[in-house]
């Protein structure tokens, strides 16, 4: 029989739910993704270090766990939030329940409790951080816990994600790429390397002089978690090695593109997380939809004196979704074309970052 789980909210409200993975006790900010399948993408994506990830679709677990899926090298995300939470899977790549994949990871998980409710308050108040117990506690310990936590914006996740050591993949390719690591994804090391482009994967914090070591033709800035602001030293690397390399961002890279050259950052209310975000091209008039998961953003109006222009909107708010140098052969775009769970509408960015690197 499940045990009961409780999820605090930094407003005071406790869930009450079952608990499934490990017996444990998590802290993080609590946030939703709307997509209705990739649970094991999405917590495996590095981007999710610090968050307790709440799935909109109210079935998860139906299809199984498969390694082929994974995003890093497991579970990133510190929780794990669902309506119902399916025990048998059925896929024939399946090697794990959903249960059986958090315990694995000592990853806690609640069930059966509103996440249209709670979607909702995340909605209105925006993300909230939280405390996920599938332990027996006391509420207002576990409130206390919420109450003393950072916000995400104040802890230092890169860090905790980033390899430590440097690691080279696709050695027998005569081009390659090297890739500062805030946090990247195995779909983006995969749409360089079926390109036949090597790749070196690099420390976020790699010096500058360092990665010119390794005579890259371009320069790709990853995906990763948290707020870019605390990611000084790729944001310094970026500006010095500018006018030496091709340089292409994804998300957080973006963010850190563009404070290279001056731009601010802000934290969203309740940031994007899905596979269905649209996202026009402000050039071509096209709309494609797009897999995202970030909490910051660029402020649009702080880049009108600055060497970069706005190329991508997000048709749902407006905020900004691609930029690209003026003069410089740097773009980024803050989804993800590497998918991961999501559509294949903007691979096509990986060719023109190859194109980048073979012809500058």
């Amino acid at each position: 029989m499940r045990k009961e789980a409780k999820l605090a909210l930094e407003d005071g409200t406790i869930i009450k739910g079952e608990g499934f993975g490990y017996q444990t006790i998590k802290t993080g900010e609590v946030v939703f993704a709307t997509g209705m399948t990739g649970y094991v993408e999405s917590l495996t994506d590095p981007s999710y270090k610090g968050q307790i990830l709440m799935s909109t679709y109210p079935l998860q677990g139906n299809y199984g766990i498969s390694k082929e899926w994974f995003q890093s090298n497991g579970i990133k995300a510190e929780g794990y939030v669902v309506r119902e939470e399916n025990p048998y899977p059925s896929h024939s790549h399946s090697e794990n329940s959903l249960s059986g994949f958090l315990e694995e990871y000592k990853i806690p998980g609640i069930s059966k409790i509103d996440t249209r409710s709670l979607t909702l308050k995340i909605r209105k108040y925006g993300a909230l951080n939280g405390a996920l117990a599938t332990e027996e506690i006391e509420d207002e310990e576990l409130l206390a816990m919420v109450q003393n936590q950072p916000g995400i914006e104040y802890i230092d996740l890169v860090d905790k994600v980033s390899v430590t050591q440097p690691k080279i993949l696709g050695e027998e390719y005569k081009d390659r790429a090297v890739v500062l690591d805030c946090g990247i994804k195995n779909n983006s090391i995969n749409a360089l390397l079926k390109r036949e482009i090597g790749v070196v994967l690099l420390p976020y914090n790699t010096s500058p002089q360092e990665i010119m070591d390794y005579e890259p033709g371009a320069l790709l800035v990853s995906s990763g978690p948290g707020d870019p602001s605390r990611v000084n030293e790729t944001i310094q690397t970026v500006q010095k090695l500018s006018e030496r390399l091709p340089i292409f961002g994804i998300c957080l890279g973006q963010q850190i593109i563009a404070m290279a050259f001056g731009a601010k950052i802000y934290k969203m209310k309740f940031g994007h997380r899905g596979i269905n975000q649209p996202v026009k091209d402000l050039k071509s008039g096209k709309v494609s939809i797009t897999s995202q998961n970030h909490g910051f953003t660029i402020d649009h109006k702080a880049c009108a004196d600055l060497p970069i222009n706005v190329t991508q909107i997000n048709l749902n708010d407006g905020t900004v979704e691609g930029i690209e140098h003026q003069e410089l052969p740097i773009s980024s775009v803050q989804y993800h074309p590497e998918a991961g769970p999501g559509p294949n509408d903007t691979d096509y960015y990986f060719d023109n970052f190859v194109e980048n690197l073979k012809n500058y």
